[in-house]
């Protein structure tokens, strides 16, 4: 058992946090001109500004000698090595694999796996080139217009985020559709406007068992055949990306129309792989390839450079940090960019899934606290939605602010506009606004004395609320890819620290097991009685109440 809390690095920390936690950014600040300067670095694509933290040199140093004190460095080699840090599930984790740039091999259990990765991204590039100058056509011999997406959670969730953020790079030949909720509204609303004859359906699905998955992509299939009646179409309109091909063989899916990848890639680590084919579609496979160089770039970065440098190391030991000392409960991701506005939902799975965790390594419970809750939104809206909670809530909540040097869009002022409101997001929750300062503007705004006292206090802004600004110079596929590796990297730091699997999601099952029970018990004649009084209440009046009128 790995216990913290006997963790002599952890008792220093604890101690540290009593000197330092009333001091206020200002003072840090005010005292240190050159604080930018010592608490900012460049990580591949991505300028990391982590000055606006609660944290001193002392902080840095100790949360650094924690990182060294759980072989973090002997750790990061196992993961990048093939070890099966997978625990739970005896398992590697080398969604690192997927992007690997070098040419050396890479063994698992003995085998070289980068021959079948190669050849993965070579079905993928040869499927992208024909489908995109109409090779590929449908079984009517009209090229494919739209592709659909069918998958769920990391099926889902990363391709969708990064086939939006990289939109400025797609010519729209294909227009790409995502449908992951078993609800019939999102796939019937997807269907209404496409045409049979020119849409390419992939189901995506690392196990090709998940009953959202399974049941939109039948409802896809009955889509289909109503226009064709004839079940060779399948072959022109299907492709399929799992771990398990035989399954999806089996749904009618031609062998030769089946993407693999395998189980040392977790769901939401594998968009890197084929289950990034429709990003590949979108952008085309030179864009796609480009992306997972700025992965590996991010890799060796993350891999080679010395802790009091390493993005991902540090956002991780600064999430510790607030989570486990400070005492936080979430942790906000504010992209100032309208293409990135899925990546908190993508990042609230990468990191929740990853890290919501109860149970260390060896079976014990956690000794502390373990993932935050992940959420955010794009900030100009947030500005005029959630921001008010930020700077004056009863809570502090982390944040990263993400924003871009240069536009894809330069139209008049609109990207300085986008700039400045970010840096002075950040800049309000640093400095605040104090009672003095708040009753002088009021004074100076023509209000009386009593006036001012009266409405001073409602101005009040504690200030003091700690945030990172990561700054890409351009959103671009390379950045994309580094981006989203810096974060799977500060997932797994944070992992390694509270001595957790990164890599399972258990959690999950419980749920899709109920409920695969409960649809049985929805088809039976008889007053079910055999749940909770709830939830047999509840499946009572939906049997009592259902009709099929809309």
């Amino acid at each position: 058992m790995n216990n913290r809390l006997q963790n002599s690095v952890w008792q220093k920390l604890l101690k540290h946090y009593q000197k330092i936690s009333m001091l206020h950014l200002r003072d840090l600040f005010r005292d240190d001109p050159k604080r930018f300067d010592k608490f900012s670095l460049q990580a591949s694509h991505i300028f990391v500004d982590y000055s606006k933290n609660r944290i001193t040199q002392e902080t840095l140093n100790l949360l650094i000698q924690l990182a060294q004190s759980v072989q973090l460095k002997e750790k990061i080699e196992a993961m990048f090595k093939g070890a099966h840090i997978n625990t739970s599930e005896n398992r590697a984790a080398l969604h690192t694999a997927l992007r690997n740039q070098s040419d050396q091999p890479l063994l698992l259990d003995g085998l070289d796996i980068m021959p079948q990765i190669r050849n993965s991204l070579l079905k993928m590039r040869r499927f992208v080139e024909d489908l995109r100058c109409g090779n590929w056509r449908g079984f009517t011999q009209k090229s494919i217009t739209d592709v659909v997406n069918i998958g769920v959670g990391g099926s889902d969730l990363g391709t969708k985020m990064a086939t939006h953020a990289l939109a400025f790079y797609a010519d729209h030949k294909p227009r790409c559709h995502f449908v992951s909720n078993v609800d019939a509204a999102q796939i019937m609303s997807t269907l209404k406007s496409l045409d049979p004859e020119t849409t390419l359906f992939i189901i995506a699905s690392k196990s090709f068992t998940s009953i959202e998955t399974i049941t939109n992509a039948n409802t896809a299939k009955t889509w289909l055949l109503k226009t064709f009646h004839d079940p060779k179409a399948i072959q022109n309109h299907f492709v399929a990306i799992s771990a398990h091909p035989e399954k999806a063989i089996d749904f009618g899916i031609h062998a030769a129309n089946v993407f693999e990848f395998w189980d040392y890639v977790g769901g939401r680590y594998s968009l890197w792989s084929a289950i990034g084919l429709p990003i590949a579609l979108a952008i085309g496979m030179d864009s796609f390839e480009q992306m997972l160089k700025g992965a590996f770039e991010m890799d060796q970065h993350f891999r080679l450079t010395d802790f009091s440098q390493n993005a991902p190391v540090l956002l991780a030991l600064l999430s510790i940090w607030y989570r486990n000392f400070f005492n936080t409960a979430s942790h906000a991701i504010i992209p100032y960019s309208h293409d990135l506005r899925f990546l908190p939902d993508y990042l609230q799975q990468l990191e929740m899934e990853s890290n919501g965790k109860s149970v260390q390594l060896d079976g014990a419970q956690v000794n502390e606290k373990t993932a935050d809750v992940t959420w955010g939104g794009v900030g100009i809206n947030g500005q005029h939605a959630f921001h008010q909670l930020l700077h004056q809530g009863t809570d502090f909540i982390p944040i990263d602010f993400i924003v871009a040097v240069n536009s894809l869009n330069p139209v008049g002022n609109h990207h300085e506009l986008l700039l400045t409101n970010c840096l002075a997001q950040s800049e309000a929750l640093l400095c605040g606004k104090t009672f003095e300062e708040a009753y002088k503007e009021l004074i100076e705004q023509n209000y009386t004395q009593e006036e001012a006292e009266k409405l001073a206090p409602h101005k009040v802004m504690p200030g003091n609320r700690p945030s990172n600004t990561l700054v890409l110079e351009k959103l671009t596929p390379e950045s994309l890819g580094a981006l989203i590796a810096l974060y799977e990297h500060k997932t797994f730091v944070q992992g390694v620290i509270w001595n957790i699997d990164s890599f399972d999601q258990w959690g999950v099952e419980l749920g899709k097991k109920l409920a695969k029970n409960m649809i049985n018990d929805l088809g039976k004649q008889k007053t079910i009685t055999h749940h909770d009084s709830s939830t047999t209440g509840l499946l009572n009046y939906y049997r009592t109440h259902t009709t099929t009128e809309v």
